[in-house]
């Protein structure tokens, strides 16, 4: 089984893991400088984007379960955010999908299609459901979980310690 930040494709985005190179580290610096991006996340990332790409290394290195992934859009290079499929800290196995947007790219449907993408490849590594946390009143993400087809399971503060909007994707049932 290849790497888990190994590069996927769908039909408009490239996901990719993120690098050093000055481009990438721009990026990261806009996009987690930004407070219409980080109000969502709780803040801005405690840590230098060099050491960020670092800890995303490390996550997608655990395993064909888990990723950390620039998302490119195909053929014009624009890193539009970041997408991520890894465990939620202090649970119990739990894996969780998430986007983070740059606001020049909101509305575009990418945040979907690379959700699903990683889903799909964690689903087909033996992940039995993935989860999202929102926090209330991110309208755009919930979106994104509506169209995921995601089952809402309420606010809770299990993984983050602070109330969240929870959401589950079982997957699907294999059948020989």
């Amino acid at each position: 089984m290849e790497a888990a930040g190994a590069e996927l494709c769908t039909a408009r985005l490239r996901l990719r893991p993120w690098s050093t190179r000055r481009d990438d580290l721009a990026r990261l610096l806009d996009l987690y400088g930004r407070d219409e991006v980080t109000r969502w996340l709780g803040g801005r990332p405690s840590v230098t984007p060099v050491e960020l790409v670092a800890r995303w290394a490390a996550v997608s290195a655990s395993g064909a379960r888990a990723g950390v992934w620039a998302v490119e859009v195909s053929g014009t290079g624009v890193v539009a955010g970041t997408v991520l499929l890894k465990p939620l800290p202090g649970g119990v196995g739990e894996v969780e999908v998430g986007w983070h947007l740059h606001p020049d790219c909101w509305g575009h449907g990418y945040a979907t299609e690379a959700a699903r993408a990683v889903i799909d490849r964690g689903f087909a590594a033996g992940l039995p459901e993935v989860y999202a946390v929102v926090r209330p009143g991110n309208v755009p993400s919930l979106a994104v979980c509506r169209r995921l087809a995601m089952e809402p399971l309420g606010r809770m503060r299990r993984w983050y310690d602070v109330e969240l909007e929870v959401f589950r994707l079982m997957a699907p049932a294999v059948v020989d």
